[in-house]
């Protein structure tokens, strides 16, 4: 019996340590079936879920969600600390150390107690180990403890750096792309300004939003549940609108030439299949079309009010449904898994978007749509009146 007690919490110590070390050290993929990490994220992220999905889709279900991952990552700490000071008690019980504690009966309760005023570095000293191997086990699991708390420190600021690094860009997007954001959308406000240059150059800053997600959210997928500040925004549906942006640009508008929609797509697809893998969320078609024929056509005729004529005529909905069909059934089958809404092509009603919108902006008279209404007039005003003309009439 004390030899199997000895057996099991070895191996409780040396797959705590590992997974710790897999989880938060280790910067790559472990393609370990069984990973207790994994384990624990499957199991917690199920049972959450499930309850979520009672709940009706809004801001309270998003609230409900966006707890899980600060305390997903506070329960598995707690546990990875639970299971070392319960081997470390096994393994001092199983070897038959001494001990000098103030009852005259020493229980196995008695051997895990001093492994947790051990492990967490307390020192009472009124249970304490009399031989050399309690003694020994006891100083390599207070050095653990000492080391674990270095991890936690450590790994809590790293986790915080990185998805703040990655909110701020979908804040980013909100004005630039509406909320929630489109592809349609994107390429509207940035042609109808005669930006498309700042539009090829917000892409690649992209192509590298993309690059650090794939990078942080391999290496640390908790981060995955995550929700970002605002219900309708959300790292899953910034990807998929980069996505959908590029997969406009590389099927073509007359006049524009931009080579950097191929890299963007290429590394923001390599996120969906990557993450996809990580999660084994297995591809999968959607229940409905985020984008059918009659959708294609009000898209098609929205760009075009802003002077964007997609080329190929009739084939151009054949060739995006083609790049559509490499990346939409990984993002469903994420979004799916995740319980996050991907963002449509092309708004069915005018929305608001979130930078618009707050307590006192519904009544007020400086609300933030009047400013969108005026600089849609000054647009029009400065595309109507020639600039040589306005410098006549200023030497005049």
């Amino acid at each position: 019996m004390r030899v199997l007690a000895i057996i099991v919490g070895i191996l409780l110590i040396v797959a705590i340590l590992q997974d710790g070390f897999e989880s938060v050290v280790l910067p790559r993929r472990v393609s370990r079936r069984f990973h207790l990490s994994r384990l624990f994220y499957l199991c917690t992220w199920h049972l959450w879920s499930s309850l979520a999905r009672k709940l009706r889709p809004g801001n309270r279900r998003e609230v409900y969600l966006s707890y899980f991952g600060p305390l997903s990552v506070i329960l598995l700490l707690l546990i990875w600390a639970t299971l070392l000071v319960l081997g470390f008690a096994l393994v001092e019980w199983g070897s038959g150390s001494a001990l000098n504690a103030p009852e005259k009966i020493v229980t196995f309760a008695t051997y895990l107690y001093m492994s947790g005023v051990t492990f967490i570095t307390l020192g009472f000293g009124d249970v304490a180990p009399l031989g050399w191997l309690g003694r020994f086990l006891a100083v390599v699991e207070a050095g653990t403890g000492f080391a674990f708390l270095a991890l936690i420190i450590g790994y809590v600021p790293v986790i915080y750096q990185a998805f703040s690094r990655r909110e701020i860009s979908i804040s980013l997007l909100d004005a630039r792309a509406g909320s929630p954001p489109s592809a349609t959308e994107l390429l509207r406000r940035h042609y109808r300004e005669d930006h498309i240059e700042e539009l090829i150059r917000y892409l690649f800053d992209w192509e590298r939003w993309c690059a650090e997600v794939l990078e942080s959210h391999i290496s640390y997928p908790v981060l995955t549940y995550y929700r970002s500040q605002h219900e309708r925004q959300s790292w899953l549906a910034a990807l998929t609108t980069i996505l959908d942006t590029c997969a406009l640009l590389i099927v073509g508008f007359e006049g524009i030439s931009t080579p950097t929609a191929r890299f963007t797509f290429a590394i923001a697809r390599h996120a969906a299949v990557d993450l996809a893998q990580v999660f084994r969320t297995t591809p999968k078609a959607a229940h409905h079309q985020r984008l059918s024929s009659q959708d294609f056509a009000r898209m098609r005729a929205a760009l075009a009010e802003v002077g964007l004529s997609l080329q190929h005529g009739e084939d151009a909905e054949q060739q995006l449904a083609e790049l559509r069909y490499i990346y939409e059934p990984f993002v469903y089958a994420l979004a799916n898994h995740l319980l996050v809404n991907l963002p449509p092509w092309i708004s069915t009603t005018k929305l608001v978007d979130d930078w618009q919108t707050s307590a006192w902006d519904h009544f007020a008279q400086w609300s933030p749509t009047k400013m969108e209404e005026i600089t849609h007039i000054i647009i029009r005003h400065r595309k109507k009146v020639p600039l040589h003309h306005t410098h006549a009439h200023d030497g005049q």
